[in-house]
């Protein structure tokens, strides 16, 4: 009896579980078994792993062979086994010293021919075999740059088995055919890559030329924009369409800071499992953004999928953004799904097979038309749904779900002067992005001794105890509560944005003024300051006054080409004269008959006293 084992990994969602390849060979009528609770594909392995041990110039042996996959509990699928079922069976009849292999971590899938094909979750796989004291790494060599990511391990890259067995057994690696015609795509990396799904995990050159400078007027969403950057709060973009909505959302993964080890490292092994690594780049290290079309599934946004679930929308926008254009288009069930990973900054998925944990701390950015027509507005015009079509649709997007949303903004339709006129002082991406990595460095400074490196991530219950902030700061917000329009987690959030307001300011602590900024952001009610005068005001870069000729707008509407409504008779003034009519009857109303009865009853009153 002859008996070998080695090692491979397989992954349950992104993390790894070691797995034992054990091979024995008995006497008896030649047959290969596989046990251990393979899969479909992983059965297969057998005639695969036959065809390229004989292809390779290796005897096969003609007896009874059985190749275990310990544990047998844990599920295992995918062909990352090949090439380890194949040097269990080689070391068990002694074509390989079985010692050789035994301290050896081997992933890859085997070719019929006996070329060495690249897996997804090469990086997962190899993070869960240093966790657990392998210091060598067998891999294609296609993937060889991608698990060189993990410090401390030493990885061995192949081409076939012929060049494994010759570097085991210390003799000169045999000549392999040439390499794919430059042009032409790798026909070995043809498993490795699947379509995007809607993610762009790195800054192409598409997304470098997205400049903010280019998005016409939206002073107060392109603020907001960068707060939701600095901080990393979720965000609420309504307005009518064509006010620019899409554009500002997919220039915020440019304004954010370019990833550390750790998250990059996170990211990448998402990715990786997915099937999404781009090829030539190994580690991405900007923020991924994905943007799913409203069709979208659950099972696509959380993960699932058949047999064990793999990482969804939410998880492959984990550390970036995840934008949900015409968020009410939606179904109901997908966005309610959200509540859970926008709390946890995690997603649990349970199946039959099994449950994973998957990372999901993204950054979310909602855009919504206000009706189905799109021209809802305050004054009604132009809008041709009813008052139920315009409720049963922004009703949508549930109060739980808009409660966890810390920046609610209205975006307001572009206007002429605007959109035909060159704006010089608008503020390109590389300006914002400046400003945005300052504060989170502040923000990183003051979280040192926690695990938070951003504000939108500390504890409601932190904020509130142990950094305390200036002295009558809450008193908005205590009013708010007590008339129900704030809830407590309203309340935390509103903190949270504070602190970022303070942050992208330099100030040491946030003062009512910024509470009262935030509270703007989230309910959109104004406190006595417009919008634009109340964030810019406080945080610098208000847009300088244009000079210069322009248009004089006609009569009622104002130069920023919104129509303004007319002066409002002020209440406390006596009105127009009481003259009689035809008949001889006053002409006032009863509400200025009424006022002027008060008035005449609080002199007697002061007469008398």
């Amino acid at each position: 009896m002859a008996f070998a084992r080695t090692c491979s990994v397989a992954l349950v969602g992104v993390d790894g579980v070691i797995v034992e390849v054990q091979a024995d060979l008995e006497p008896g009528v030649a047959a290969f078994a596989l046990v251990g609770l393979p899969d479909k594909a992983l059965s297969e392995a057998r005639d695969r792993v036959r065809a390229a041990v004989v292809n390779s110039g290796e005897a096969w042996p003609q007896r009874k062979l059985t190749v275990g996959l310990s544990p047998a509990s844990v599920p295992k699928s995918g062909s990352g086994f090949d090439l380890a079922v194949a040097c269990a069976v080689l070391a068990a009849a002694e074509r390989l010293d079985p010692s050789s292999i035994a301290e050896l971590l081997i992933i890859g899938e085997l070719g019929l021919d006996g070329r060495v094909r690249p897996v997804r979750g090469v990086l997962p796989s190899v993070l869960a075999a240093a966790d657990a004291g392998y210091q060598r790494v067998v891999v294609a060599e296609q993937t060889a740059p991608e698990a060189s990511l993990v410090p401390g391990v030493t990885v061995i890259g192949v081409r076939s088995l012929r060049q494994l067995v010759a570097v085991l057994t210390g003799a000169s690696a045999p000549e392999e055919p040439p390499d794919p015609i430059a042009g032409r795509p790798d026909p070995l990396m043809a498993g490795l890559m699947l379509p995007s799904a809607g993610v762009r995990g790195l800054v192409d050159d598409k997304a470098a030329r997205l400049d903010l400078a280019d998005v016409a007027g939206q002073y107060e969403a392109r603020r907001a924009l960068e707060i939701a950057a600095a901080g990393g709060h979720h965000l609420y973009l309504k307005g009518p369409p064509g006010a620019g909505k899409t554009m500002l959302a997919e220039r915020l993964p440019s304004l954010l800071p370019p990833l550390t080890q750790k998250e990059a490292l996170e990211v990448t092994a998402v990715h990786s499992v997915a099937g999404l690594l781009p090829v030539g780049r190994p580690l991405i290290d900007t923020a991924p953004y994905c943007a799913p079309h409203h069709s979208t599934t659950m099972p696509a946004i959380v993960g699932g999928g058949s047999g064990l679930p793999r990482p969804g929308a939410v998880s492959l926008a984990h550390r970036g953004v995840l934008f949900l254009d015409e968020a009410p288009e939606f179904p109901v069930r997908v966005l309610d799904s959200l509540r859970q990973p926008l709390e946890s900054g995690e997603v649990v998925i349970a199946r039959s097979a099994g449950s994973l944990r998957l990372p999901a701390r993204f950054l979310l950015c909602l855009a919504a038309n206000p009706c189905p027509c799109g021209r809802h507005s305050r004054r009604g015009e132009g809008c041709e749904c009813s008052p139920a079509m315009v409720s049963r649709y922004q009703g949508r997007l549930s109060g739980p779900l808009l409660d966890r949303v810390d920046l609610q903004v209205q975006v307001a339709p572009v206007t002429r002067i605007e959109l035909m006129e060159r704006d010089t002082t608008a503020e390109n991406t590389e300006t914002v992005a400046a400003r945005v990595l300052a504060a989170r460095e502040r923000a990183a400074a003051r979280l040192a001794t926690t695990p938070w490196r951003t504000n939108a991530e500390v504890p409601g219950h932190e904020l509130r105890t142990r950094w305390q902030l200036a002295p009558g700061a809450l008193n908005d917000v205590a009013r708010q509560l007590e008339r129900g329009l704030l809830t407590a987690r309203g309340l935390d959030r509103v903190l949270r944005v504070a602190w970022t307001v303070a942050d992208l300011a330099g100030r040491d602590r946030p003062d009512q003024r910024d509470v009262r900024t935030a509270l703007v952001l989230r309910t959109g009610v104004e406190q006595g300051l417009p919008l634009a005068e109340r964030v810019y005001g406080r945080l610098g870069g208000i847009p300088a006054q244009r000079v210069g000729p322009v248009d004089e707008p006609p009569e009622g509407q104002s130069r920023s080409g919104r129509f303004e409504k007319p002066d409002c008779p002020d209440p406390e003034s006596p009105g127009p004269p009481d003259r009689p009519d035809a008949l001889g009857r006053s002409t006032r109303s009863g509400s200025a008959k009424r006022s002027g009865k008060r008035d005449q009853h609080r002199a007697d009153e002061g007469g008398e006293a």
